[in-house]
């Protein structure tokens, strides 16, 4: 069986439409939808998953732990009080968790995320 081939036309028709859908999102929307697949992502790496050990992965953990800690950091002027506090208080949970996972936890100070947040405890 073949799989159908898409036409020049076609993607640029698609490119547009999801152009179009992006506009409409807010940019405060959209960073914290981000900001909720990173903390769900770095949740399951940290093994907080039902599935457990199975996703566990802290390496992978760290990376997103990094890149949340500095997306919220960043965005939190233009995400108002009650969002940023909400992420703010996700990130810290996964931060915890990835201290409490590490067999050698980092310095404090020196986990995941906390050259932009500070030593979390």
């Amino acid at each position: 069986m073949t799989q159908p081939t898409s036409s020049p036309d076609s993607l640029a028709d698609a490119s547009a439409a999801a152009a179009r859908d992006i506009a409409e999102v807010g940019a405060a929307e959209l960073i914290t939808t981000v900001s909720v697949h990173l903390l769900s992502a770095a949740a399951l790496r940290c093994g907080l998953a039902e599935e457990g050990e199975e996703h566990k992965d802290l390496d992978e953990a760290r990376a997103l732990i990094n890149a949340l800690a500095g997306l919220v950091t960043a965005a939190a002027p233009d995400l108002g009080n009650t969002h940023a506090r909400s992420l703010r208080d996700g990130l810290r949970s996964v931060q915890l968790a990835f201290r409490e996972a590490s067999v050698f936890p980092d310095a404090p100070g020196e986990g995941p995320g906390e050259k932009y947040t500070g030593a979390v405890s």
